[in-house]
C-alpha cells in the first residue's frame, strides 16, 4: 500500500503514515520543494484522505555546494516544501538535514484518522472504470529538456520535437508534478472510489499491476488510453526502448491517482475534477483510461492504446481526444 494504517489503542482511531525522498530533477529549487512535498502527501491522498495532521521534512545537502549556493538554494527548497504543505492544510514542524554527496529532498506526513476519513485499495469490481487524474511523462519531458544542451542526445529527438515544444512540455511536467492530488482525494469519497494508487517511480503499468495485486475479487485491469504530456509520446518512441512510456514502466515524479470507479459515476468525477481545477486556476482534469474485469489480479495495456496528447497550459486543446472523458470501448 502507499501508506502504513495503524490501529491505535484509543477508539477506533488509526495512525496513517508515509515517506518518501528523491534527488532533484527541475532547475527551480522553490518548484522542486512544492514537487517533493506534493510526492509525499501523494501518498495519504491515495487512500482517500485529505486531512494531514504533520509534516517532517528530510533534506540532504550537497557537500559539492559552496556556501554560497547552499545559502540560495536550501532555502528556497524549504520554502516550496512548506508553502506546499500550507495549501495542503498541513504544516511542518520538524526534520532532519544532513550533508551528503547529493541533493536529496523528501519528507514524511502522518494523520490520525476515523476509518471513514480513508478508502483502503481493494474494492475493485469487475465493470469499474480506471481513471487518472494527471497526465503521463513526466520523466521524458525533464530529461528532453536537459538534452537542449546536450546536442549528441538532442540530435535523437530533434526531428520528432522542437526545442519550443520541450520547453513547454517540461513547463506543464513541473507544475503537474507540484499539484496537489488534494482535490482528487476529496471526490473519491463522493464518487465511491473502490481503490486507488498514485502513479510514481514504477511507472503506470508497475503501479496498476501493485494495486490489481491488492484486490479481494479476481480482477484484472485492462488499459485503453494514455494522457500524455503533448509530444513525449513521439519522444520516448525516437528514444527506443530508453523510456517505454507507452508500454507504461516510464517512470513519474508526483503523478496523478488512478483509481477504480464505479463505472455511472466516472464522466462525473472527471467533470467534477475539471471544474474544480479551472475554479483554482489550474488546468487539467481526469481521464477514463480503461475497465476493471475479471482476471487474475494483473493489468495489461492493450496493444495499441489511444494516445491523448495532453497540451501545455495555456494552449488550447486543438484535438477531441484531448477531453477530459474520453471512454474506451466499455461495450
Amino acid at each position: 500500500m502507499d501508506c502504513c494504517v495503524i490501529p491505535l489503542r484509543h477508539g477506533g482511531l488509526s495512525l496513517v503514515q508515509t515517506t518518501d525522498f528523491f534527488y532533484p530533477l527541475v532547475e527551480d529549487p522553490y518548484m522542486m520543494g512544492r514537487i517533493a512535498c506534493a510526492n509525499v502527501l501523494s501518498d495519504l491522498y491515495a487512500m482517500g484522505i485529505t486531512e494531514c495532521d504533520n509534516m517532517l521534512m528530510l533534506l540532504s545537502v550537497s557537500q559539492k555546494m559552496n556556501e554560497k549556493d547552499r545559502e540560495r538554494v536550501m532555502p528556497l527548497m524549504i520554502e516550496g516544501f512548506r508553502d506546499a504543505a500550507e495549501e495542503g492544510g498541513t504544516s511542518v514542524t520538524g526534520g532532519q538535514t544532513v550533508v551528503n554527496p547529493w541533493i536529496i529532498v523528501g519528507g514524511v506526513a502522518s494523520v490520525v484518522c476515523q476509518p471513514n476519513e480513508f478508502i483502503m485499495p481493494d474494492g475493485a469490481v469487475p465493470g469499474d472504470v480506471l481513471v487518472l487524474t494527471k497526465p503521463l511523462g513526466t520523466q521524458v519531458a525533464v530529461n528532453a529538456h536537459q538534452w537542449l544542451d546536450q546536442p549528441e542526445r538532442w540530435n535523437k529527438i530533434k526531428l520528432v520535437v522542437s526545442k519550443e515544444e520541450v520547453k513547454e512540455a517540461y513547463q506543464e511536467a513541473m507544475f503537474s508534478m507540484a499539484t496537489l492530488n488534494r482535490t482528487a482525494a476529496g471526490l473519491m469519497h463522493k464518487f465511491q472510489a473502490h481503490a486507488a494508487t498514485d502513479v510514481t517511480g514504477f511507472g503506470l503499468l508497475g503501479h496498476a499491476n501493485n494495486l490489481a495485486a491488492q484486490q479481494k475479487n479476481d480482477v484484472a485491469f485492462v488499459i485503453h488510453n494514455l494522457p500524455i504530456i503533448a509530444k513525449m509520446a513521439a519522444v520516448s518512441k525516437a528514444c527506443g526502448k530508453l523510456f517505454n512510456l507507452i508500454q507504461g514502466t516510464s517512470a513519474e515524479t508526483s503523478g496523478g491517482l488512478l483509481m477504480c470507479l464505479p463505472r455511472e459515476q466516472a464522466a462525473k468525477f472527471c467533470s467534477e475534477m475539471k471544474s474544480q481545477r479551472a475554479a483554482t486556476g489550474g488546468q487539467g482534469g481526469a481521464w477514463i483510461i480503461g475497465i476493471v474485469e475479471k482476471g487474475d489480479r494483473r493489468a495489461r495495456i492493450i496493444d495499441k492504446p489511444r494516445i491523448i496528447e495532453v497540451p501545455p497550459r495555456g494552449r488550447e486543446a486543438t484535438s477531441p481526444a484531448t477531453s477530459p472523458a474520453t471512454s474506451p470501448n466499455l461495450a
